[in-house]
């Protein structure tokens, strides 16, 4: 199969399990464990997208500053900082190490 043929599959897929959602009874939409298990999900799915936009590199490892800002907004989030304060954190360390040349 083409890349063009697997986007394709991929789609349909994507938007078939979208319109099952429609068949989910209400019952189970208001019941506080699926708000629990949903909250969890969305937690996941973007911590393991922030882990992977920062280590890789196309389809390499890359091990640069991005895994400093990382760790500083890590850092910052330990104490309670706010959202901006972490992100700032964040931009501050990855200039830093990039002045270093750890690029």
């Amino acid at each position: 199969m083409s890349l063009w043929m697997w986007l394709l599959v991929s789609c349909a897929l994507g938007y078939a399990w979208k319109l099952l959602g429609y068949l989910v009874p209400a019952s189970a939409l208001r019941d506080p464990r699926m708000s629990r298990i949903a909250g969890t999900m969305t937690i996941g799915l973007l911590a393991s997208l922030t882990i992977l936009n920062t280590v890789a590199s196309g389809q390499a490892l890359a091990l640069d500053a991005r895994l400093g800002a990382l760790a500083a907004a890590g850092l910052a989030l330990l104490f309670r900082a706010p959202f901006l304060v972490v992100v700032l954190a964040g931009a501050a360390a990855a200039a830093g190490l990039r002045m270093l040349g750890w690029s």
